[in-house]
């Protein structure tokens, strides 16, 4: 019978948030995959665990993913735990949790803490529909496309950000969301918790000239749709209205349909479009 892999929530910060349950899975395991075991050991050390410890980080996680699957198979239960929060939630873990449903080993999680839960909560933007973006990419390109999808996001945005890319990303978002309500968190649920509620242009001036610290999370308020409808309004009336319905026919539409469409993208009635293009016959 094969082993399970434990997905265990450690402390953000105060370590008064590990869970019971946790304890207990730490304890009982026969084995605890840390993503950096000289972070986790002052963890273990101050509640007293003495469960042996193994390394499964970004670097290793492909080689040691295998090993790790092997001894689950053999029926060791592993308990998975990142440097702070919730194992898989921007780390490794998901390649491992991968790894483990398809060679059909049982995943369990024994939730916690999860900072980006942590800042949206606290954040006063609103909670019911979120995008969660972790860390943008390095990478210049894919950096950019995702900075431009979230242009148009109609959800709240959280985003992790380490100190000294603050700036940074604090510019590009002003640059292509532009000043919109945000919330910036550092330190979560330790001593100098601070929580800035203002804009993105309002940040990024105070950051500018106060250096950052801590590692970040940034809250940014989703666009409204209806401010996307009338950036898309403004789109179509540099394009004739008889270029429009043209566009939609080539896309084999019948010329009534192509007609409605385009009357719907300019927020006006088809007859509109109709008396238009009658002007030109």
């Amino acid at each position: 019978m094969s082993g399970r892999l434990y997905l265990c929530a450690t402390p953000i910060g105060n370590l008064e948030d590990i869970t019971l349950r946790v304890l207990r899975v730490l304890k009982e395991a026969d084995l605890i995959a840390a993503e950096d075991t000289r972070n986790s050991l002052h963890l273990l050390n101050h509640f007293e665990i003495h469960t042996p410890m193994t390394s499964y980080h970004e670097y290793n996680k492909i080689e040691k993913g295998r090993i790790l699957v092997e001894k689950m198979l053999s029926g060791q239960n592993i308990a998975l735990i990142t440097d702070a929060g919730t194992p898989g939630i921007s780390d490794p873990g998901e390649e491992l949790v991968r790894m483990c449903h398809e060679a059909g080993i049982e995943v369990t999680s024994v939730p916690g803490p999860a900072a980006c839960i942590t800042a949206l909560t606290m954040s006063g933007l609103p909670t019911r529909r979120f995008a969660f973006e972790a860390f943008l990419p390095m990478d210049k390109k894919e950096r950019s496309e995702i900075l431009g999808e979230l242009k148009n996001e109609t959800r709240t945005i959280v985003l992790y950000e380490a100190p000294h890319r603050l700036v940074r990303t604090l510019s590009e978002l002003c640059e292509t969301l532009g000043d919109r309500p945000a919330v910036l968190l550092r330190e979560l649920t330790k001593r100098h918790e601070t929580v800035f509620r203002s804009t993105l242009q309002s940040l990024l001036d105070y950051y500018q000239e106060q250096k950052p610290l801590g590692e970040c999370v940034l809250v940014v308020e989703g666009q409204s749709r209806e401010t996307i409808r009338e950036e898309e309004q403004r789109s179509w009336d540099d394009i004739p209205v008889e270029e429009h319905v043209e566009m939609y026919e080539k896309q084999g539409n019948s010329r009534k349909e192509a007609m409605r469409l385009a009357a719907k993208d300019r927020g006006i009635s088809r007859r509109d479009i109709y008396q238009h293009l009658l002007k030109l016959t």
